[in-house]
């Protein structure tokens, strides 16, 4: 089997070094040039999703204000941020905990699902069982095409949740789709900083949706 080359990724690693002066001098550029990448991207993504966040967080919001829960769901790396983020609304640092669930979090359920049913509706069968109307749906993708998002986005939508996608690259199927109300599109082809930028964009929500959350409470 022969192995992928990995020096696109980084160039130092198939270099023959010699000087280790020179290699953790290539070690350091590398690493400043990805955080800089990093920090420009987010920098662009939070003023390119600016307004949209705002009008997320509003209906947010307000859903939460009428009981209404929120669950998150994604495959992979992006599972993980979905987990993180339901977690935020769930446990926050400061302010008030909000009904929040990860649809990837029980691994029997997940297990079961995609066994008997498969894969593809994981988590359309666990919005099926759990959501009602008024809830809030956030699918997390790099590529923002994964059938099984799109069928719990699809299953979100005709339970008249609001539903919320994250996605990397041009925004794939969930820019394009009916069923998903907002669409936060990190604009890059690097899955480590589509995902970075993800984060910062669902603290951002998260932040968002309590600032509005106050200001229904002083307004009341």
């Amino acid at each position: 089997m022969s192995e992928e080359p990995t020096n696109f990724l980084y160039p130092f690693i198939d270099a023959q070094e010699n000087d280790s002066t020179s290699l953790l001098a290539d070690l350091t550029a590398s690493a400043r040039a990805k955080a800089a990448e990093s920090l420009a991207l987010r920098r662009s993504t939070l003023d390119e999703n600016v307004e949209l966040l705002s009008t997320a967080a509003t209906e947010m919001a307000r859903r939460f204000a009428e009981g209404g829960r929120l669950f998150t769901f994604g495959n992979g790396g992006s599972c993980t941020d979905s987990t993180t983020l339901a977690r935020l609304f769930a446990r926050p640092p400061i302010g008030t905990p909000l009904p929040a669930w990860s649809l990837t979090a029980d691994q029997a359920i997940l297990t079961a699902l995609g066994n008997d049913v498969g894969f593809e509706l994981v988590f359309a069968r666990q919005l099926i069982a759990r959501a009602k109307r008024g809830d809030i749906a956030i699918a997390m993708s790099t590529s923002g095409s994964s059938p099984n998002l799109m069928a719990g986005l699809r299953e979100a939508r005709q339970r008249d949740m609001y539903t919320i996608g994250f996605a990397g690259y041009d925004g794939g199927a969930f820019a394009k789709s009916e069923d998903v109300d907002a669409c936060f599109v990190v604009r890059s082809q690097s899955v480590h900083r589509i995902q970075e930028s993800q984060a910062l964009l669902g603290y951002e929500l998260w932040l968002a949706v309590h600032e509005q959350m106050a200001g229904q409470r002083a307004e009341a």
